[in-house]
């Protein structure tokens, strides 16, 4: 019995890093963080959209699909136009978390420990670390 529901918990947390991973993936195109950054104060059309973002209207509305097929966002039609808004405020606010994050450390590259970075390690620093966590097994 207790192997069971330790195989139901396995298979709740494959499912629940399965889920994580596809928003991730969503979220992994910088024009779709763009769009996300765009929409986040309020709803806009696809012509507003488009003079603010620097694509084509092919390639914007190809990402506007995808971010309303998965969730992230909600569309409305006003006469001819598509309005789009954000629905999901959660992958909005992780989206900024992160982008705000990685913002500061651009900015102020050595104000932020390697512990705490989100960029890539540069190779000097990333031999630090390595030998830093060499030393420190608990992690």
């Amino acid at each position: 019995m207790n192997d069971m529901i330790q195989a139901g918990a396995q298979s709740a947390q494959g499912r629940v890093f399965e889920l994580a991973a596809e928003l991730f993936a969503v979220l992994a195109t910088p024009m779709r963080l763009r769009v996300l950054s765009a929409l986040c104060e309020h709803e806009k059309s696809v012509n507003e959209l488009l003079a603010e973002i620097d694509t084509t209207q092919p390639n914007l509305s190809q990402h506007l699909a995808v971010l309303y097929r998965c969730g992230v966002l909600a569309k409305r039609k006003e006469g001819t136009q598509v309005i789009y808004r954000v629905q999901s405020e959660k992958a909005v606010a992780l989206c900024r978390s992160v982008c705000t994050q990685i913002a500061i450390e651009l900015d102020e590259p050595e104000g932020v420990p390697a512990a705490e970075s989100l960029l890539p390690a540069p190779p000097l620093r990333r031999q630090q670390m390595t030998s830093t966590t060499q030393k420190d097994s608990t992690c």
